[in-house]
């Protein structure tokens, strides 16, 4: 009996977290954050419901903080088998779950001090720095794309490109339970394909009976690369103009490497000013372009090409800013000044800061280039809100707001059903990762109409795969 149950990311954006039990093994694809309201945040405290001492081994398809931010519970609950994912992913999941846990300390200690004086309750971390070495440490070899590994018992994977951010991948996994043979793909993140720094997602290796994938995008497509470039550097040209700052909340991966790339094509077009005082204000995100210009194996051939000549993401006038201090000079400028902090959703990190002292002028402006979950002050922000609350006070919102979904590393829904038709005609697919109300209904909606058989699991909801599949 091959049995799936989904256990974050079921009719809902975040916390993706997929589970694959047969009679050998048991083996989970992702164990992420929940990302947004308070409420979210009670459900990454909560128990598992599986047992972590019970689970063989972890497939990681990329290090976005909702695929891999509960890794460390995972451990510290009991897991000790083993984490695969590629090369790239394991140097970027250390980086983000390093960050994270460092995060939570410092959130619970700044807690145990409001509480002592009032004498409440102190609430600890979800987890600290040791619980996310010790997770780290169980990193097995990486896996390149294309090999074949078995990671529990009768239970192969293979990893290919998904082209999401750096070392991302979907997860092709052939499984043996008895006399029951089963192909199940896990589509990961699917990148949005056509741009300049990753290749296209790549198609599995061999057709699935079963597609676990994501509708992040279900409902809608993005406006092209050139098109979200150009509104970019005209939103940065014109409010330099009218001598406002600009800010970009940027998720460290990928996104961050790809906005210093756009800039440096207005730049290079004459379109902004060389040099353009930038501030890339996110350690994470410094250290990830390190990490992104060390595996140019992973990189698009073309865009490879363009480092051995320059290197785009050294932009004339790129200030990188790993101090407290320095981030906190850079609050002192009033105008001409393009700041890129994290996080993208502005849900903590030090664009909160940055947009608590720019948010109530008129001049400036707000430039989001990603996905905003609800219950996130940037999705409050997109949404009209006249005012967002920051660090206790209530902060007017009179900047100029933009918002610009070319950049974003998902696939939109036209790319969605382009790679599912890559994977041939399986059984049946199942809708994750997704807004319930707009991305899976719309998706499914389309699913209908070219003729496929899916369903979107509930949180938990036992499904067998293995009696509706075809036997091989």
């Amino acid at each position: 009996m091959i049995r799936f149950s989904s256990h974050g990311a079921a009719k809902q954006v975040t916390g993706s977290c997929h589970l694959i039990e047969t009679a050998r093994a048991r083996v989970l694809v992702d164990c992420g954050l929940f990302q947004g309201g308070r409420e979210l945040e009670e459900d990454n405290s909560g128990a598992f419901a599986f047992d972590a001492a019970y689970i063989d081994a972890v497939l990681l398809t990329h290090a976005h903080l909702d695929h891999c931010g509960r890794l460390p519970l995972l451990h510290q609950r009991g897991f000790r088998g083993a984490i695969y994912g590629t090369d790239a992913t394991r140097e970027l999941a250390r980086l983000v779950l390093l960050d994270a846990a460092g995060l939570q300390e410092e959130q619970a200690r700044r807690a145990a001090r409001r509480a002592s004086r009032a004498s409440a309750t102190v609430s600890l971390p979800l987890y600290g720095i040791n619980d996310a070495l010790r997770c780290i440490d169980a990193f097995a070899a990486p896996l390149r794309y294309g090999e074949r590994r078995e990671v529990a018992g009768g239970i192969h994977a293979t990893f290919v490109n998904a082209g999401h951010i750096l070392g991302s991948a979907s997860v092709l996994l052939e499984i043996e339970d008895g006399d029951e043979r089963l192909r199940v793909l896990f589509s990961g993140d699917i990148g949005n394909p056509g741009r300049p720094l990753l290749d296209d997602p790549a198609p599995p290796p061999a057709a699935p009976d079963i597609v676990v994938m994501e509708t992040t995008y279900g409902d809608r497509d993005h406006r092209p690369w050139q098109a979200s470039v150009d509104e970019l550097v005209q939103a940065v040209a014109v409010t330099l103009q009218r001598g406002g700052n600009v800010i970009i909340p940027t998720f460290a991966l990928e996104r961050a490497q790809e906005i210093l790339y756009a800039l440096y094509s207005g730049i290079r077009a004459g379109a902004l000013p060389q040099p353009l005082p930038v501030f890339l204000d996110s350690p994470m995100a410094i250290s990830a372009t390190e990490i992104f210009l060390a595996h140019r194996d992973a990189l698009r051939a073309s865009f490879v090409e363009e480092l051995t000549q320059h290197d785009p993401m050294q932009l004339p006038g790129l200030r990188m800013t790993r101090e407290t201090a320095d981030s906190m000079a850079i609050n002192r400028i009033r105008g001409g000044a393009v700041i890129m902090a994290g996080s993208g959703m502005a849900s903590g990190g030090r664009v909160r800061h940055h947009l608590r002292h720019n948010l109530g002028q008129a001049d400036n402006s707000i430039v989001f280039v990603g996905y905003a979950a609800n219950g996130t002050p940037a999705r409050e922000i997109i949404d009209g809100a006249r005012s967002v609350r920051l660090f206790g006070d209530d902060i007017a919102v009179r900047a100029r707001i933009h918002t610009i979904n070319g950049f974003s590393a998902h696939a939109g829904q036209s790319e969605l059903l382009a790679w599912l038709r890559r994977c041939g005609q399986p059984q049946r697919v199942l809708l994750v990762h997704g807004d319930y109300a707009r991305g899976m209904q719309a998706f499914g909606a389309l699913l209908d109409r070219a003729g496929y058989a899916w369903q979107m699991p509930g949180a938990g909801e036992p499904i067998l795969l293995g009696g509706h599949a075809q036997q091989t």
